[in-house]
């Protein structure tokens, strides 16, 4: 199976020529020590341990997946020593408070080490991952003892962290959480309940794991106002910050999976557990989201990284294997076959790949910039700009995660597709990247529900189609920049009749909603993925753009590098952005199509 490597070229264009970062980074109170040596230097050492420890470990951790015995968890082999590696090497508190040992360095550092992790072996990237969102809870609403308490082994990663929502009756509907929560006399609470689909929810390779628990106090209101945060440690701390006795919280049972084998997604049973609330009471959803903007931009890496790496498989294996022989003549003529390289079907497959893993990757790092400022206010206890750029990065990640996702997917089936019968055989790896990146698209919301966050609450809602028109008045000053280089032209007008066409369409299917409910959620899954065609163009063009301006002033990369992103922008916008188009169309057809059908007669059986 081939091996991982980090796409680092790729990467510091972005980082260096098309957002400029280091810019960025020097604006940022953050940013001081992110200087361009240091972030060169963490990129480079971060790529070589995904290269040398992560990725072999992808395809081990699949075949022997996470083990459940006597009621701890164990994960696959070389796991653990990997982890041991992760935390001397301080990649947990990258990002982290330099009070509670952490580096300091802006959030966007450990989003592009976590596409790197992810990319190599998400299952591994996960366990971390999880610990990050408990990390910014407890750093934003817990109090000083706490902070104290978990901060400071979470940030080390001696300690891994949880988010625990999901129960056996609900999912997204959150406002069915039954898991109960007693206070005692001393100030804590005895939580009792089930979660299910918990990530990381037990596992070796840590000496804790201190879950985030959405749980009802009595009395409390129905729905999702009566819900309150806690934190529920799996061992209590002691008072000099070791470990303590076992609380009441155990793994019931691993879910057998499609994909991710290698990491632990538990039910976790509470049995009269031991917990502390965080945050005010019934105010535990307003806390546990006040980062899921830049969770699901998290997540979002698992439409890039799949893309990335099925491609990388991909391209190596067309360049060796060998069938037929091109429709326009011999390319090998001493070789038995062509390979399949030169077959413009495959082209067509390996330039999808490569569109949708570069291109992602780019709307990523635009949207990360943002997350940097929104983190930055918060540190500063800065509500308004706090706001402000959570507003913004609000109308981006369901974009982000929903499409990017959708699109991994597509990416990951067409590696398999140019393997042929090889891409169904598990040696090659192929059809694990597929059954890993399935579930991108169902956790921290299904696409539906993205489409529904961003349509109906984003752009109807809270913005009366505010956040389109800002967003693509953005979009349509940059196109018209490039309307007089005959290069770039034809892609910069035809971002601009999407950009007008993408209000029309808001201010369409507003209308529409007034007269008929259904048509929000009728629509809404083509108004994302249409978001999401034109968003990824704007970020074609502005890469094509920084690739033109280099080949006629220089660059440190090479001819080579920056026409191939001009060809590829332009595969993008002749091959892949038309599908646009359909959905568009789809977006404004009649809700009647769907719902005329009664649902007793939707299928006739027996």
């Amino acid at each position: 199976m081939p091996q991982y490597k980090a796409p680092l070229r790729d990467m510091k264009f972005l980082m260096n020529d098309v957002f400029d970062y280091p810019r960025h980074y020097a604006g940022l109170s953050s940013g001081e020590n992110a200087t361009p040596d240091i972030v060169e230097a963490i990129l480079n050492e971060c790529g070589r341990f995904c290269e040398e420890e992560l990725s072999p470990l992808y395809q081990v951790g699949d075949e022997e997946g996470c083990k459940l015995e006597n009621g701890e968890v164990t994960t696959p082999k070389g796991f653990k020593d990997a982890y041991n590696q992760y935390v001397m090497g301080g990649w947990q508190g990258l990002s982290a408070p330099e009070e509670f040992g952490g580096q300091g360095l802006p959030a966007s550092m450990g989003l592009l080490k976590q596409e790197m992790m992810g990319t190599a072996n998400w299952s591994f990237a996960m366990y971390p991952g999880l610990s990050l969102g408990a990390m910014n809870t407890i750093f934003l609403h817990g109090s000083d003892e706490q902070k104290q308490t978990y901060m400071v082994p979470l940030t080390e990663g001696r300690w891994g962290g949880t988010m625990c929502l999901t129960e056996p009756q609900c999912g997204t509907d959150l406002g069915q959480v039954k898991t109960k929560a007693e206070p005692q006399k001393d100030g804590t609470y005895k939580l009792t309940g089930t979660k299910i689909f918990i990530s990381s929810g037990d596992h070796d390779l840590t000496e804790n794991i201190v879950h985030i628990v959405l749980a009802r106090l009595p009395g409390a209101p129905k729905g999702t106002r009566g819900i309150s945060l806690f934190i529920v440690p799996k061992f209590l701390p002691t008072a000099d910050g070791g470990v303590g006795e076992r609380n009441g919280v155990n793994c019931g049972s691993l879910e057998k999976k499609m994909g991710i084998k290698a990491s632990a997604t538990c039910v976790m049973n509470f049995d009269d557990a031991t917990g502390f609330l965080i945050g005010p009471e019934n105010e535990g959803l307003e806390c546990m989201f006040t980062f899921m903007n830049t969770a699901r931009i998290g997540t979002a890496i698992q439409g890039v990284g799949p893309a990335e790496l099925s491609y990388q498989w991909a391209l190596e294996y067309a360049k060796d294997r060998r069938s037929m022989r091109a429709l326009s003549g011999k390319k090998e003529p001493d070789q038995v076959a062509d390979s399949l390289i030169h077959h413009a079907d495959v082209r067509r497959m390996l330039l999808t790949q490569k569109a949708i893993a570069e291109g992602g990757r780019a709307m990523l790092y635009y949207a990360a910039k943002t997350a940097d400022h929104m983190v930055e206010a918060h540190t500063a206890h800065d509500d308004e700009a706090a706001q402000k750029h959570d507003d913004k990065l609000g109308f981006l990640t369901p974009i982000l995660k929903g499409f990017l996702t959708e699109l991994g997917n597509e990416a990951a089936n067409l590696g398999m597709q140019v393997f042929g019968g090889h891409g169904y055989i598990r040696e090659h790896g192929m059809e694990q990247i597929a059954r890993d990146t399935r579930i991108a698209t169902l956790y921290e919301g299904t696409t539906g529900i993205q489409a529904l966050d961003l349509l109906g609450r984003k752009v109807l809602l809270m913005t009366q189609g505010g956040a389109v028109r800002e967003f693509t008045l953005k979009v349509a000053n940059f196109a018209r920049k490039h309307l007089t280089n005959s290069t770039l032209r034809p892609m910069a007008v035809e971002l601009l009749k999407l950009t007008a066409q993408w209000n029309l369409l808001t201010v369409r299917v507003m209308l529409a909603a007034r007269k008929d409910r259904d048509v929000v959620s009728a629509a809404a899954y083509d108004f994302l993925m249409y978001s999401g065609y034109v968003s990824m163009a704007y970020m074609w063009l502005r890469q094509a753009a920084v690739a033109t301006d280099k080949l006629e002033k220089g660059g440190e990369e090479s001819e080579a590098f920056y026409q191939t992103k001009i060809s590829t922008a332009e595969f993008y916008y002749e091959r892949l952005l038309p599908r646009a188009q359909s959905h568009a169309t789809s977006m404004l057809s009649p809700t009647r199509n769907l719902m005329q059908i009664e649902a007793d007669n939707l299928a006739f059986t027996g």
